[in-house]
């Protein structure tokens, strides 16, 4: 396990981040904890949560992973576990989020609100890392910003990072920090896999000359990755239910990441695997840490044997050959998720 420094803070971090967003839905309390204990003996000391989470969000369930992770970390010392967890942004239209009766918004009021009950699940003094967990374009970032330096000089968070975030937003954000004299914002959560590259391109030019750390979430493609749906959906899987089920919103983001060209991806991608020996979860995590502009790489997991794979990548390097055969499978399916969502921003 390596650490890295997220952004400009004094925040370090392993550069494999536990992903709860399954604790309360798929995963039960007793084996939430289990699979942070297994996490934090491997090293893990960065943990993701939500307030919106477990997934699929529910009005009756929303909250309930910072809950169990709350009372996990009271098991452990505190300054040995680094928490971050979000702040619901407005639903743009398309998705009525279950907080706050689906009236979300990034203005003062709403996020002071979700930092106060987030810290009241967590029982915690204070957030490590406090992020929007998906942007307003039509609410100016000073505003949002100058909310988020007011939590962090009260000693509420550490210090803050944007999800779901474009290019054009990190940058305004970072503008806006500069000339109002405000904090700004030290990561991004993205998806980012090897079937979704986006971020190697703008987003990455704006982490490097910025000094903004990635934090990838999805590296194993939703699960697509770790080759589960080759022979057809599985039982059980989220993309399955997804698929199955009538939520319009849910069905095409499935859509997304369960298609004929993130499989056949997937295939070429589990021929490598087999030929330097690991498991196509583990190089896909790998591949995900060896990125200059990437501080942690955020995994998840529904059970403990998932785990044991993905962490099978903590100490796995892959050499210059192995990466040009990646490269290769990407030049010739380019983009094989047909977008991520972003652009409905």
């Amino acid at each position: 396990m390596e650490y890295r420094r997220l952004g400009r803070s004094g925040i370090v971090v392993s550069d494999i981040c536990m992903g709860t967003m399954t604790f309360g839905s798929q995963c039960d309390e007793k084996l939430s904890h289990q699979i942070c204990d297994t996490a934090y003996d491997a090293g893990i000391d960065f943990f993701d949560a939500a307030e919106l989470y477990p997934v699929p969000p529910s009005a009756d369930h929303f909250g309930v992973t910072e809950e169990i992770v709350g009372r996990w970390i009271k098991t452990k010392p505190r300054e040995t576990v680094i928490v971050a967890t979000k702040v619901t942004g407005p639903g743009h239209g398309w998705f009525k989020p279950p907080v706050r009766h689906g009236k979300t918004a990034l203005d003062r009021r709403q996020i002071v609100q979700a930092c106060e009950d987030s810290l009241r699940r967590l029982d915690v003094d204070y957030i490590d890392l406090y992020q929007t967990h998906w942007p307003d374009h039509g609410m100016p970032y000073e505003e949002v910003l100058g909310v988020l330096s007011d939590l962090r000089d009260e000693g509420k968070i550490r210090t803050f990072g944007a999800s779901n975030e474009t290019s054009w937003g990190m940058m305004k954000a970072c503008w806006a920090a500069d000339v109002c004299e405000l904090y700004r914002y030290e990561t991004v959560q993205n998806n980012f896999s090897l079937i979704n590259r986006r971020c190697e391109s703008e987003l990455a030019q704006v982490c490097r000359q910025e000094n903004l750390s990635l934090l990838p979430y999805s590296p194993l493609g939703g699960g697509v990755l770790t080759g589960k749906y080759q022979d057809g959906p599985p039982p059980g899987a989220r993309f399955t239910a997804y698929l199955n089920g009538d939520a319009e919103r849910q069905k095409r983001m499935a859509q997304r990441f369960v298609n004929d060209r993130t499989l056949e991806t997937t295939r070429r991608l589990i021929e490598i695997a087999n030929d330097i020996g690991t498991t196509v979860t583990a190089l896909a995590v790998a591949w995900s840490r060896q990125h200059d502009f990437v501080a942690s790489t955020i995994i998840g997991a529904t059970s403990l044997e998932q785990l044991d794979e993905s962490l099978a990548a903590k100490d796995l390097i892959l050499d210059s050959e192995t990466l040009d055969r990646i490269d290769q499978i990407d030049f010739e399916i380019p983009n094989p998720m047909t977008e991520d969502g972003l652009r409905r921003l």
